[in-house]
């Protein structure tokens, strides 16, 4: 486990767009975060045309692809397709050399999974939103690099190039929706601004990372770690697991990244932050999207810390999910979201103060977390090993 996290948090490194003029710091981590969300909401309108879609295999599915682009992100896009089309037996051994091994030490059921996703053709449904997406995100990104530099040479052909390739997959309603729905834009525009709202206000940090880029982190760690501690976890419980620790920090858009130490220094100023979140999800963020998404995600954003179930219709804060594994109770398992939450964190700090960056802010906060969560007992997770091997494998 503490391998894979040490890999996603390579993307906080990888830089985007590095051969143009960029106004603002474009990593990989924050555009895998960014095509997640717009994949979820290419997804949500297709469910809603009632085209199945497999959640469990649209996850995997991009935490794989995350997994490859991580190993091969800094080719550059037309290298990179030219190299698929001639070399790709040999890619995919190189990706699978790095990758497999991991997996292997996490849940071997998974690293199978892995090599049989590298090893297809790529053309289900699930592939298709996965692939659009990559290229709505990426043209969000451009669209500030071309504003920023339209006169540089040879970008013109390439919006033509990304334009193509979202013209490519018309045929989804999910994509039609995107491009006219002005409000269902400005849930994947809002979302995308979580980018430049860095973690660790005023606290230099490297890398810096952003509040969007943490929330796949949680994310991802969430659903690794649904897999390899629950017992058989039904559909929905990982679904929640992984969607719960994406959209955590969503409000954040609204009311920016406040650190916990202001937060707890000033008595029920952390509630009164929730109630103004709240009062702002319900006003400025769900009216952009259909009300069975904004239920959703509000049952995923509020009190998303806590274990609950929803049972009769009502939302129940439950001790343990153990005896609600099934679909029908639609679990989360909000204590696990906030080990991801913490250990993400604590990875936070403890890269950069490898690095060099350090001050009393990140050390006390990388022992306190470490102290008031290492001992946390998640379902079968050796939390306190976890944290010793992260810390460990930062050191070497």
């Amino acid at each position: 486990m503490e391998r894979i996290i040490e890999l996603l948090f390579k993307a906080a490194n990888m830089q985007r767009w590095n051969d143009h003029i960029r106004p603002v710091n474009l990593v990989e981590l924050d555009k895998q975060a960014h095509k997640i969300i717009i994949s979820y909401i290419i997804a949500k309108v297709e469910e809603d045309e009632n085209n199945e879609i497999n959640w469990i295999d649209l996850i995997n599915k991009f935490i794989f692809d995350f997994f490859y682009r991580v190993v091969l992100t800094d080719l550059k896009p037309p290298i990179f397709h030219e190299m698929m089309e001639k070399k790709e037996k040999e890619l995919n051994q190189y990706v699978l050399s790095i990758i497999e091994p991991k997996l292997n030490n996490l849940n071997p059921d998974l690293a199978n999974k892995f090599r049989e996703y590298v090893d297809s053709n790529k053309d289900s449904f699930e592939d298709n939103i996965l692939k659009v997406a990559h290229y709505i995100a990426t043209n969000w990104e451009f669209k500030i690099i071309y504003n920023s530099s339209p006169f540089i040479y040879g970008i013109d052909k390439t919006r033509e190039d990304i334009e193509k390739r979202i013209e490519e997959h018309f045929d989804l309603r999910g994509v039609q929706r995107i491009l006219w729905d002005k409000k269902l834009y400005g849930f994947i525009d809002l979302c995308g601004q979580l980018r430049f709202q860095k973690r660790w206000a005023h606290i230099p940090r490297v890398p810096e990372t952003s509040v969007l880029g943490h929330m796949l982190m949680v994310a991802i760690i969430s659903y690794l770690f649904s897999m390899i501690s629950i017992k058989n976890p039904c559909n929905k419980r990982l679904y929640n697991n992984f969607f719960g620790g994406l959209f955590h920090d969503l409000p954040e858009v609204l009311t920016k990244d406040i650190i916990s130490p202001i937060k707890r220094s000033v008595e029920g100023l952390d509630e009164l932050i929730k109630e103004y979140e709240t009062y702002q999800m319900e006003n400025e963020i769900l009216p952009l999207i259909p009300k069975t998404w904004g239920k959703e995600l509000k049952y995923l954003t509020e009190d998303e810390f806590n274990n609950k179930i929803i049972e009769k219709g009502k939302i129940k804060r439950v001790v343990s999910i153990k005896n609600f594994n099934k679909d029908k109770h639609f679990p989360v398992d909000g204590e696990l979201i906030e080990v991801a939450d913490k250990l993400s964190a604590y990875t936070e700090a403890i890269i950069s103060i490898r690095h060099g960056i350090r001050s009393k802010e990140l050390e006390h906060a990388s022992i306190k977390i470490k102290e008031e969560f290492s001992p946390k007992k998640i379902h079968d997770l050796d939390v306190k090993a976890i944290y010793e091997n992260i810390e460990s494998i930062i050191n070497e």
